[in-house]
């Protein structure tokens, strides 16, 4: 703020106010770290959609200010996981839940639960969990 740089400012206060209307909400507690970087990381979504919009309308000088926006907000995300990570925190829960036997989605859901429990889903990306868990599941069979 002092550096009078008005996107990042902008940018901070907005991600200030919806983390101070979340801690509103919560009723008298504070909201947990990882309740912050999902508020960060769908910040962060909105505006590289709005960015994609904008390139698409031919906006260029919005789309550079949402992505310059998207680039902000991601140095404040956690790291995510790497694969390998994620691989041996499945593989754990697998082990843990037993090898499953029938229905697959069944199987993935009691999968995902155990991997979740152990997880903080702000440091995961979704998808990659999502392949890793279908990789392991057909090999386990």
């Amino acid at each position: 703020m002092r550096s009078k740089d008005t996107v990042t400012s902008t940018t901070i206060r907005s991600i200030l106010a919806e983390v101070y209307a979340a801690d509103k909400k919560a009723n008298d507690e504070k909201i947990s770290s990882s309740s912050i970087a999902a508020l960060i990381k769908k910040a962060t979504a909105r505006r590289a959609e709005s960015a994609k919009q904008f390139t698409q309308a031919s906006r260029e000088d919005l789309a550079e200010k949402e992505q310059r926006e998207v680039d902000l907000l991601a140095t404040y995300l956690p790291p995510l996981l790497s694969e390998a990570e994620v691989d041996a925190a499945l593989k754990a829960a697998l082990s843990e839940q037993g090898h499953p036997q029938g229905d697959s989605r069944k199987a993935m859901g009691l999968l995902f639960k155990t991997f979740y429990s152990k997880v903080d889903k702000s440091t995961v990306d979704p998808d990659l969990v999502k392949r890793r868990a279908e990789v392991l599941l057909s090999q386990s069979q």
